[in-house]
């Protein structure tokens, strides 16, 4: 007997055509400006020869302040956006060598994705050893968070659908071999959709950033690929053998002397 679905799964297609479409309101277009502002103090710090964008949900290049000169956005639609390199790809399969890229920016991509596992499972795989990725999500642990629970249907938003919380994605992350070196937030005013209303509440973004800093409503995970040294046990091995075996050559020659002597 199957059982009843509790929610719907709908394309993925379909989810980021809703993210694009409520990045372009009023309320989207405040928070998109707070999150550039967020990755415009994390990028500079960050090298390399290769940047990846995925989760491209708006058409905007946020790799603009990173010091990485060839950047590039993987996308089915193979967008248009200046200083960026189109590359038509799905994010959960991606033609790209192991160990290529130096930077991955997943743009909101695990919040509307159907596998998230799978889209970071790739993302890691392009990754180089010590190479560094940028996550970029909705926060359930905010007042946006707090706010879905008083909207009723508040499925009907993409954007606060399937929320994963920064806990769990640094538990995901451990199990890549991704180590975690920062989080940070980004707007911390309610969700209000009147532009004059919210201006009320800008007193909340200088004392969230002092007192509640993890807390905004969208947060900004950086990880590191860590790099395995482990030494394999057959070199140590074949290591602990070498010393008897000389020691007998030199002891067989030291006989074949004294016998010669005789």
């Amino acid at each position: 007997m199957e059982l009843p679905r509790l929610f719907k799964a709908e394309p993925i297609h379909d989810l980021q055509a809703d993210f694009s479409s409520w990045f372009d309101t009023e309320l989207g277009r405040h928070l998109l400006e707070e999150e550039a502002r967020l990755v415009s103090r994390i990028l500079p710090d960050l090298f390399g020869y290769h940047a990846l964008q995925l989760g491209q949900v708006v058409g905007r290049n946020l790799l603009e302040s990173s010091r990485i000169r060839h950047r590039c956005v993987a996308d089915s639609q193979m967008p248009a956006i200046e200083g960026l390199s189109p590359l038509r790809a799905e994010p959960e399969q991606l033609p790209l060598a192991n160990n290529s890229i130096d930077l991955v920016f997943i743009h909101h991509g695990l919040d509307g994705a159907i596998s998230p596992h799978a889209f970071l499972r790739e993302a890691t795989r392009v990754l180089i050893p010590d190479g560094h990725l940028l996550i970029l999500g909705f926060n359930p642990y905010s007042l946006w968070g707090v706010w879905r629970l008083f909207r009723r249907p508040w499925a009907v938003l993409p954007w606060l659908r399937r929320p994963v919380s920064p806990h769990r994605l640094a538990d995901w992350l451990a199990l890549l071999d991704l180590e975690v070196v920062g989080l940070e937030s980004a707007c911390f005013v309610p969700p209000l959709t009147h532009a004059t209303i919210r201006r009320r509440f800008t007193w909340l973004e200088s004392l969230g950033r002092r007192y509640w800093s993890q807390g905004g409503a969208a947060y900004a995970v950086l990880a590191r690929k860590r790099v395995s040294c482990i030494t394999p046990i057959e070199t140590r091995l074949k290591r602990l053998y070498r010393a008897p075996a000389a020691v007998l050559a030199t002891e067989s020659r030291a006989r074949r002397g004294l016998a010669d002597d005789e």
